[in-house]
């Protein structure tokens, strides 16, 4: 099923811009950016408030993070795909308009089931804002000077990164705001980067006859939707070894399978499987998938780690995950301003990984007891390896291709590391939760008969308890399992980094192009001059 959209076949030209011109250009999109990223991590270290206010559980706790990571993983090659046949300022637009929708609604929701299904509209206008940053970059800069911009870019991330817990756990501790306000906060934002888009943002159109594959869309997103239940629920709603595993493990399958038939016969599929004929783009796809099990689990379980095993504040929280977003934006913009000049990427591919994999495996010894400036170290090499190899995976991609796939190439590993994330999110959450209520029996049984009486001390179905109301031993029991379930998360994670960094091993170093996408000449047509920028109409 597509839906046909006819264009002229000649595509039009984005003209050499200055450095201000780029910035100028940027500045919305960047905002956007800075949304996209805020509503991600604005509600990490109010999580455990909403949840206890909501009544939800652990299975909860981390579906609310996973459904705004699933509708993202879903929607970015469709997201790709249109930004190849539309406008791509209207798609960033569009996009910004479906995230403020989706933040209006979560903060007044009233259940759990309420506010994951608003995450779902959020992380489809979330994953438009992430995928379109990175395209319509592409379409301006040439790969040589996009370190650079990539750069600056991952400054933004890093700030808003660190930015939203901090103002997310501000807001929570603050009795006249609560945490509804941590999803109204980004909407001045949102509408401040629309204007600001309308004003700034000039590009081309691309202009040919192409056909939406919205069957495509379908399968992929059925596909990844039965695999993320099925993680989320096995052990715990039914046992891994089951009927249910069964069927959802087949009907993943299924569909995926069905997806690859598809695009294999589509005219112009969402994601072009020829692309994964080129080794570079295979091996970054795959190498992203593990960043974002490792990205991710960084960023969600932290703060559970500072509020539930060493009872600090969601401010304080915010505060004490400084260093590994210290060290993301340290590495990010370093990085960026160095491959510009040089052109050489793959060296702080493999630095990433190596520091990313150590820093994870650091962080695996975390108990609840841990010395804080350990827990710093960890995290700050943690950052440094995350910023090296998030952005480059995407620059050494994007380099490889054809103008007229810049979008899909570009969302493909947008869509892997989201992937890797929401997988990562769901099996680590669960694993924790499990990790959790057993630690809490072994703690307790070891306090005595009465002590073992209460069980699982509240933890039991993955519920999170109310430590202000438990007695200092009991207490202490609950703070330790926790610290060391965090601790499991990320000892878990580690392998998923090396696994990345192997991966990025086998990349091959290609210089980086000197003209951006946008000057590539029409399919079909190579050695030939592109057409005049009067065809194009402005974006």
């Amino acid at each position: 099923m597509t839906t046909s959209v006819t264009r002229s076949a000649t595509p039009s030209v984005a003209p050499d811009m200055t450095h201000a011109q780029i910035m100028k250009a940027l500045s919305g999109l960047m905002l956007g950016m800075f949304v996209a990223i805020l509503s991600s991590t604005i509600v990490s270290n109010a999580l455990p408030q909403i949840i206890s206010d909501l009544g939800g559980t652990q299975s909860s706790y981390t579906w609310v993070v996973t459904a705004a990571l699933l509708s993202m993983t879903a929607a970015t090659p469709l997201w790709g795909k249109l930004s190849d046949l539309f406008s791509k300022k209207l798609l960033v637009q569009i996009a910004l308009v479906i995230y403020v929708l989706g933040s209006v609604v979560a903060g007044m929701s009233q259940n759990t089931s309420t506010l994951i299904a608003c995450r779902v509209v959020q992380g489809i206008g979330v994953g438009g804002l992430s995928a379109l940053a990175q395209i319509v970059m592409a379409a301006m800069i040439s790969p040589r000077e996009r370190g650079r911009y990539s750069g600056y870019l991952g400054a933004v991330f890093a700030v808003a990164t660190v930015g939203g817990p901090l103002l997310g756990g501000v807001i929570t501790d603050t009795e006249w705001l609560g945490w509804r306000w941590c999803f109204y906060v980004g909407v001045p934002f949102a509408i401040i980067a629309l204007i600001v888009l309308q004003k700034t943002l000039r590009l081309p159109v691309v202009r040919r006859e192409v056909k939406v594959d919205w069957l495509g869309a379908f399968l992929i997103s059925g596909s990844v939707s039965a695999l993320l239940i099925w993680v989320t629920q096995a052990g715990d709603t039914y046992p891994w070894i089951s009927w249910q595993t069964w069927a959802m493990t087949g009907g993943a399958v299924a569909l995926g399978l069905l997806f690859v038939l598809v695009e294999s016969r589509a005219s112009d599929p969402i994601i072009p499987l020829r692309l994964f004929r080129n080794k570079t783009i295979t091996l970054a796809s795959a190498a992203s998938l593990f960043v974002g099990i490792a990205m991710f689990s960084g960023t969600v379980f932290f703060s559970q780690y500072f509020q539930l095993a060493r009872n600090e504040t969601p401010t304080m929280s915010g505060i004490l995950t400084i260093p590994m977003i210290g060290g993301l934006f340290a590495s990010s913009t370093v990085s960026g301003q160095v491959i510009t000049k040089t052109g050489k990427w793959k060296v702080w591919l493999i630095m990433g990984g190596v520091l990313l994999t150590a820093g994870l495996g650091m962080l695996g010894t975390l108990r609840y007891d841990t010395p804080y400036w350990h827990i710093a170290v960890y995290m700050a090499l943690t950052g440094l390896g995350l910023g090296m190899m998030m952005q480059n995976l995407v620059l050494a991609t994007q380099n490889q291709v054809a103008a007229e796939d810049l979008g899909a190439a570009s969302s493909v590993v947008t869509f892997f590391r989201s992937l890797g994330g929401a997988v990562g999110v769901s099996a680590l959450g669960a694993v924790m939760a499990h990790q959790v209520t057993g630690y809490v029996k072994d703690g307790l049984a070891a306090l005595g008969p009465k002590a073992a009486a209460l069980g699982h001390g509240g933890t039991g179905g993955g519920a999170i308890p109310d430590l202000d109301k438990l007695p200092a031993p009991v207490r202490t029991v609950i703070e330790s399992a926790y610290g060391h379930g965090v601790g499991d998360v990320f000892l878990y994670s580690a392998p998923t980094a090396l696994l990345a960094l192997l991966l990025c091993l086998f990349i091959k170093e290609v210089a980086l192009k000197s003209k951006p996408e946008a000057h590539a000449p029409a399919a079909g047509s190579a050695g030939t001059a592109a057409a005049p920028a009067e065809v194009a109409a402005k974006a």
